[in-house]
């Protein structure tokens, strides 16, 4: 029996959200899920009642959903729906907005400077060729992306997230997964502040891929580790440099 009342749907509210439409909607529904809100085996709205309350388009529901699912929040019933999980958890995740101090952005990278220098080795070791072509492919979309002139964060993430699945190890890219694309602070920091150069900004991050890359395709694990060490480290540096050019705390 479907446990979906009216006030369920009444918890949604038009999205203007500055960090993404599906991570705002994320946002919200985990926290009507975890302060139960949304109550145990209660179905959500359907996606044409979201689109209705939230303004969003399908895409974006299913993002979110599918994003809820992962976590273990909800569970879907072919046909019928959405439902919050029995039992429920608060994921791990680290998540940015607008208000994020640049502390908190650079505790998180120097968090993932750990356990991506071990991924980076261990997929020079164990990474199959195929995977070495999706790592490659995604070096490729990020330069895509830059030629568009985008800020290539979603690629940038999905480029690490392909190392971390290289290492044949799935707690790698499920850590990745649950630190979510804020880990990558670009639109964090240049929501306050855009290089003067934003284009020459990237072409560095991607040199330092493209070490990060061959180092895999060579086998050579310790270049990898080394690589993606000194990318991350230099990344760092590079935005507290750009923050406090302009005075970001």
């Amino acid at each position: 029996m479907n446990k979906r009342t009216p006030k369920n749907l009444s918890l949604l509210q038009p999205l203007e959200a500055p960090r993404g439409l599906t991570g705002e909607l994320v946002a919200r529904l985990t926290a009507d899920i975890v302060s139960g809100k949304l109550t145990p085996g209660s179905q959500l709205p359907t996606e044409q009642e979201m689109i209705a309350a939230t303004g969003v388009s399908r895409t974006v529901i299913r993002e979110a959903v599918a994003a809820l699912r992962a976590d273990r929040l909800v569970v879907t019933r072919q046909g019928v729906g959405a439902f919050v999980a029995d039992q429920v958890r608060r994921p791990y995740r680290v998540d940015f907005d607008e208000r994020s101090s640049l502390r908190d952005v650079l505790n998180v990278m120097e968090l993932r400077t750990g356990v991506e220098v071990a991924a980076a080795g261990l997929a020079a070791e164990r990474a199959s060729p195929a995977q070495i072509k999706k790592i490659a492919d995604r070096f490729a979309a990020i330069n895509a992306a830059i030629g568009r002139g985008e800020t290539a964060v979603d690629q940038d993430f999905a480029f690490h997230c392909e190392i971390a699945d290289a290492t044949g190890n799935p707690q790698f890219k499920r850590f990745l997964e649950y630190l979510g694309r804020f880990v990558i602070p670009r639109r964090t920091v240049w929501g306050r502040s855009t290089p003067s150069n934003p284009h020459a900004f990237l072409d560095i991050f991607q040199q330092e891929h493209e070490l990060i890359l061959n180092a895999i395709r060579d086998r050579a694990v310790s270049m990898a580790r080394a690589a993606m060490q000194r990318h991350l480290v230099n990344s760092r540096g590079r935005y507290e440099k750009l923050a406090a050019e302009v005075g970001i705390k």
